[in-house]
């Protein structure tokens, strides 16, 4: 299995970019979304990959996030979603969009990618539906890794033990938000609220203000989750 694929550039085409590894050229296919954020011709790139082995074909597909090849596997498991389909959500909505919708049961944001019609979408949303907790929670525990392309030469070559290692970049407003969701779940979950409902909740208050910390998801989520009347 391929996991994983550093190099550079070679070239970019309308559904995959071809990235050169010290002389091999592996053709990796990748969503309108991680295309249009992937470097010209001969910068250094990195994509999680996922290899698709059928008797007539291999073909690689890439992310850039360990949770967009997540979501990307576990789309793939629901009945009328292929490779292609897969990447039109992931593509439309980007990973976090995806955890937004399937936890809300946000049925339009799945169908308005394309090709996918009503029927399919309501499948993604009943048969995900539970696993988007793990995925949210899987977003927050990876941390500082949920950036996205590298873009230095230390993903093909060997950093000198000689040479400073430059300091870790902060955190960018996506990672922050996926971490207190994270913890928001986690905590939901102590009190005794179930992963999905409580992945509902957060997924909202996070939609609703996406500049709120732990503390206040978790507000806002209990305040969701209140009986009504």
């Amino acid at each position: 299995m391929i996991g994983k694929v550093a190099g550079r550039v070679d070239y970019r085409g309308e559904d995959h970019v071809l990235i050169d590894v010290r002389g091999v050229g592996y053709i990796v296919y990748c969503s309108d979304r991680t295309l249009a954020a992937l470097p010209g011709p001969g910068a250094a790139v990195a994509l999680y990959t996922d290899l698709l082995v059928r008797e007539d074909l291999m073909q690689l597909f890439g992310f850039p996030t360990l949770v967009e090849k997540e979501w990307h596997r576990l789309l793939m498991s629901v009945q009328g979603i292929g490779a292609k389909a897969s990447l039109a959500i992931l593509g439309a909505l980007g990973a976090d969009g995806v955890s937004r919708a399937i936890a809300l049961g946000d049925m339009a944001a799945i169908k308005a990618a394309k090709g996918v019609g009503p029927k399919t979408a309501q499948r993604v949303i009943i048969e995900l539906k539970d696993k988007a907790p793990a995925v949210m929670a899987m977003a927050g525990s990876l941390g500082a890794t949920l950036e996205a392309v590298p873009s230095t030469d230390e993903v093909i070559e060997e950093i000198a033990a000689s040479r400073p290692v430059p300091a870790p970049a902060p955190p960018s407003r996506s990672q922050t938000s996926a971490v207190a969701q994270s913890e928001a779940l986690s905590a939901l979950g102590n009190l005794g609220y179930a992963p999905s409902e409580a992945a509902s909740a957060v997924a909202q208050a996070a939609q609703d203000a996406p500049e709120a910390d732990t503390s206040d998801l978790i507000r806002a989520a209990l305040k969701l989750l209140a009986p009504k009347g």
